[in-house]
């Protein structure tokens, strides 16, 4: 997509529901770039409210910042109504929390996004309204996708067995979707009410199916298995091992915070993601393994521990970008090598990202 095409957002307003999240701030912050109003409306809840202010950059003082709930119809419909574009991206997004709080899930990612599809349904002024899906819709695809009768996909199949141990799928748009956690439940019946209900009053609408995001300044959250970068780093900066669950085997599709920030953007104005639905991601397989190998060669002497995967988690796969390079005109720019690098440096920096649950943990180890 011709950046011209985002010039469309000058002077816009578009409502984020999780806004003062780590994807929804860094969203608002390009929209802000790009000359628009960005509306965040956030329940501020997930973090300490100095990881908001102080890592996210959010000020709640901001009348752009709304703390609210996106179950509340009121609420909603009042700050929808002053909207031109609508990101969906509120939600109770970690797969652990979901499968702890299923009625917390159902809330929070069932009944808040009927409420929120209700309101941009019967407004009018709205343009387009883009729903934050997940990769997790996938669960462990269908590896016999992989097993074509032809020299070529034997080829591959072969290398990818040498280098992962097993073949990682990949996963198209069009392909089925056998989720696997309650987390990525919800976000395939959000994905399919969206259609139903906005399909039905003509408003356009995109889903974006995000892979494995990643960057700073994303904070772990205890009790949590999500967000590998992260955990890593901020278990290798205090010393204590990395954690392999399952051996580290998972393939996951690791795209920088600030690439999903970008794609998201693009998908509102993008003429062709007119009621489509694209996966985010960069198309590179990378085991969770050769995750705590980049992290580990940032601190040496790093050691690692295997232990059993959690319930829910995904071998997982790697995303098909086709589509979202074709109708975005787009593809990311952070390689995880590089987005790795650039985690360790700001977590080197920025000492205050470091929980103290998990210094105390460190503390203890050491004693």
């Amino acid at each position: 997509m011709h950046d011209t095409q985002l010039k469309e957002l000058a002077g816009r307003t578009v409502l984020v529901t999780g806004g003062a999240g780590l994807i929804g701030s860094r969203i608002t912050g390009y929209l802000r770039q790009l000359g628009a109003r960005p509306i965040a409306l956030c329940t501020l809840d997930a973090y300490p409210r100095h990881t908001y202010r102080d890592l996210f950059g959010v000020d709640p003082s901001d009348p752009d910042v709304i703390v609210g709930n996106i179950q509340n119809p009121s609420l909603v419909k009042k700050v929808v109504a002053e909207a031109d574009y609508v990101i969906h991206a509120a939600a109770l997004a970690d797969v652990a929390a979901c499968t702890r709080k299923p009625m917390a899930a159902i809330h929070n990612n069932i009944t808040g996004t009927q409420v929120l599809l209700d309101a941009v349904a019967a407004c009018e002024r709205i343009r387009r309204l883009v729903f934050v899906s997940s990769a997790s819709v996938y669960g462990n695809g269908n590896p016999d996708d992989w097993a074509r009768p032809c020299d070529e996909y034997r080829a591959v199949r072969a290398l990818l067995e040498s280098v992962y141990g097993r073949i990682p799928p990949q996963f198209h748009e069009y392909g089925p979707l056998r989720p696997m956690s309650l987390y990525g439940n919800t976000k395939a019946w959000g994905e399919t009410q969206a259609a139903l209900t906005l399909g039905a009053v003509g408003t356009s609408y995109t889903i974006v199916r995000y892979f494995s995001v990643y960057g700073d300044p994303q904070v772990i959250k205890e009790n949590s298995h999500s967000w590998v970068v992260a955990w890593f780093a901020t278990r290798a900066a205090l010393g204590l091992p990395l954690h392999l669950n399952g051996g580290g085997h998972q393939i996951r599709d690791l795209v920088h915070v600030d690439d999903i920030a970008a794609a998201t953007v693009r998908a509102l104005v993008a003429p062709r993601a007119h009621n489509e639905t694209l996966n985010i991601g960069t198309g590179t397989p990378t085991s969770i393994r050769k995750v705590a190998e980049l992290v580990t060669a940032r601190y040496p002497g790093t050691r690692l521990v295997e232990t059993p995967r959690p319930p829910g988690d995904p071998l997982g796969g790697y995303a098909a970008t086709h589509r979202m390079e074709t109708v975005l005109g787009w593809r990311p720019t952070i390689t995880v090598e590089e987005g790795v690098a650039r985690y360790a440096r700001w977590l080197g920096r920025t000492p205050a990202a470091i929980p103290e649950w998990l210094r105390s943990e460190s503390e203890a180890a050491s004693a």
